[in-house]
């Protein structure tokens, strides 16, 4: 590994300052309103916590490439579930101990002995899971600063049963019994272990679940949960998430829950059940888990996925990121003939991002195909809500992202009772055998009427029928100009009640303004080299791929977070420069090899800004 040194070398650059990512997110096939990790792989959303006015995200992440690898903790806080703000990495990979997936507690008791001067600490619960040995254990680590800084617990792992196989834990605090709970998945078993703890550091086993609903795949990132029950004020149920690695009725990965009582050491299955039950009947909706921690006078059990599937999602072609998380949705349970099912509905923070509204409050299918003709409504970026008024059994539905023999189907077909999304010509398939397809949902009509929700980003669709009762989850990548929009049927087929559409903006084209508060980006139009032409990381002297990037922290004498990216073809950005200020220094840190400096006459403006990296040496 070869440290990269500098003379003090100053490069005077023409730059501007942007109040958007524009270099990062205006990719072909880039979410504008889905969370996307600016780059590199990214897969299971982790430790989900609300705490002091913000939503921590941290997820699966790779820090050095696209591909699944080196997993540590990306971060990222919002405070509407809509615009993220990017943070460094949580808790990294080091020492051989990667960091699994896993969840965040706010200990409010601080019966961990974290907290300090009378402040509750977070804590993260995460697996270790180790890379010279067979071996995945359970380990904490706490932060004292809102999450920004993290510190590894010294008696890790808290928890160890001596398995190969047994992560991602899920911890509450349980109220009853005055004690935290622990979730955690013994994959290859098909087995959920409850565990309980005085301290979030000595952990008795309790009771196990399993093997029941879908064993034919692995089961992993378990979530326990009370869910309210709608229309009835006061009243809830348990719902045990468990997802399963292979073996979803859409294939491969995918999301089943249970329905039950929990009394603080043992959940019950409801004898009425009918198993197995699916959360989405899509294919990109895997890992969901929920937030910790939401406050008691908002109540709502709020949870995301990560939206791709195992079986092809190393090789979806997007860059430099790769994967993508589902829109935030509440859940709620609804009591039908058949028992308890899980409604899911997407927060009600995204209304923000509508503009350019359109209704059409009713008629035929021929009428409203008609008056979109008319209004030539199309987008990439869509919320459309229409009520359907079934009066027979043919079929009906709706076409998004249409156009250049492109089109991804939402059919209903009352007769059969269910939902299908196609997307064997939704744009580009051909990069696994195992993408294109039909899917489907069983959908009950209830009082002749189908309301379908359905948000349109530029690769994905998520379908939401009948208030959530049925979900149906797709990553698709269309060309961007297939962004027409078709209702269809037959003359004997629905009346449509109401029909609304609307354009929904980007939340990362608001970087500045809405995603960052405020704080504004510097493009610099330059990359680090050794002599030998590779990158490296300033910090450490590693050696970097194309796609991967150099990191610098604590941006000025308030501390916030500045990233230098670099990458070959691309510029770098440095951000974390707030609107009010002129200049800046990236201050060193005891164990960096380096530091950065720069200064600009104005954020608002094209001007000149200064870098320099100052070390001493060779370029």
């Amino acid at each position: 590994m070869r440290i990269l040194r500098l003379t003090a070398v100053a490069l005077l650059l023409a730059c501007a300052f942007h109040v958007s990512a524009a270099e990062l997110y205006h990719e072909p096939f880039r979410p504008q309103f889905h969370f996307t990790p600016e780059r590199n792989w990214m897969n299971d959303p982790n430790g989900m916590v609300f705490f002091k006015g913000e939503y921590h995200l941290f997820y699966q992440y790779n820090p050095f490439g696209d591909k699944w690898g080196h997993m540590s903790w990306g971060h990222a806080v919002s405070r509407d579930l809509v615009h993220w703000e990017h943070l460094p990495v949580a808790l990294p990979e080091e020492n051989g101990v990667m960091i699994f997936s896993g969840s965040a507690v706010v200990d409010w008791k601080n019966t961990s002995g974290f907290g300090q001067d009378g402040a509750p600490p977070l804590v993260a619960i995460y697996t270790g899971h180790y890379t010279k040995r067979p071996l995945q254990n359970q380990h904490i680590a706490y932060s004292t600063d809102r999450g920004r800084t993290w510190t590894k617990f010294s008696g890790n792992p808290v928890l160890d049963i001596g398995e190969k196989d047994f992560r991602d834990p899920k911890v509450f605090w349980h109220e009853p019994t005055r004690r935290w709970v622990m979730a955690v998945a013994w994959p290859v078993k098909r087995n959920v272990r409850f565990y309980a703890s005085p301290n979030l550091k000595q952990w008795t086993h309790l009771s196990d679940f399993g093997p029941t609903g879908s064993t034919n795949g692995i089961w992993e990132c378990p979530d326990l949960f009370p869910v309210r029950l709608e229309g009835k004020p006061g009243e809830s149920k348990w719902v045990l998430i468990v997802n399963v690695g292979s073996g979803a009725p859409a294939g491969g990965s995918g999301c089943q829950y249970f329905v039950g009582d929990f009394d603080g050491t043992r959940f019950t299955l409801d004898e009425a059940s009918q198993l197995p039950l699916w959360a989405d009947y899509g294919r990109d909706f895997y890992a969901a888990v929920s937030w910790s921690d939401i406050p008691k006078h908002d109540g709502r059990r709020l949870w995301i996925g990560w939206m791709s599937n195992w079986e092809y999602a190393g090789v979806v072609p997007t860059s430099p990121w790769r994967s993508a998380m589902s829109l935030p949705r509440e859940l709620l349970l609804r009591r039908v003939d058949e028992g308890f099912r899980l409604l899911q509905t997407p927060v009600r923070e995204l209304r923000k991002l509508r503009s350019q509204h359109v209704r059409n409050r009713g008629g035929t299918v021929d009428e409203i195909a008609q008056w979109l003709r008319q209004k030539n409504v199309r987008g990439a970026q869509l919320e459309i809500d229409v009520d359907f008024e079934v009066r027979g059994a043919a079929a009906f539905g709706l076409k998004v992202r249409q156009g250049n023999g492109e089109e991804t189907v939402i059919r209903c077909e009352p007769a059969s009772q269910r939902l299908f999304l196609d997307r064997a010509r939704s744009g580009k398939t051909d990069f696994h055998a195992k993408f294109s397809g039909v899917y489907e949902a069983p959908l009950l009509v209830r009082d002749g009427r189908v309301r379908l929700q359905v948000f349109v980003d530029t690769s994905s669709v998520e379908v939401f029928a009948n208030d959530g009762e049925a979900v149906l989850t797709g990553l698709v990548l269309p060309v961007s100009s297939s962004s027409g929009l078709e209702v269809w049927g037959t003359e004997t087929g629905p009346k449509v009640r109401r029909f609304d559409i609307w354009k929904l903006r980007s939340v990362w084209r608001e970087y500045g303004s809405g995603g960052r508060s405020g704080m504004a980006t510097t493009s610099l139009p330059f990359i680090f080299l050794t002599a030998k032409g590779e990158k490296l990381d300033v910090r450490a002297g590693m050696s970097l791929g194309a796609d991967d990037y150099c990191l610098v922290r604590g941006m000025d004498d308030k501390a916030r977070s500045a990233e230098l990216h670099s990458a070959v073809s691309q510029n770098c950005i440095l951000r974390g420069v707030s609107q009010s200020e002129h200049a800046g220094t990236c201050r060193r840190p005891a164990d960096w090899k380096s530091a950065l400096r720069f200064s600009g006459r104005s954020v608002v403006n094209p001007t000149v800004c200064t870098v320099s990296h100052q070390a001493g040496g060779e370029r």
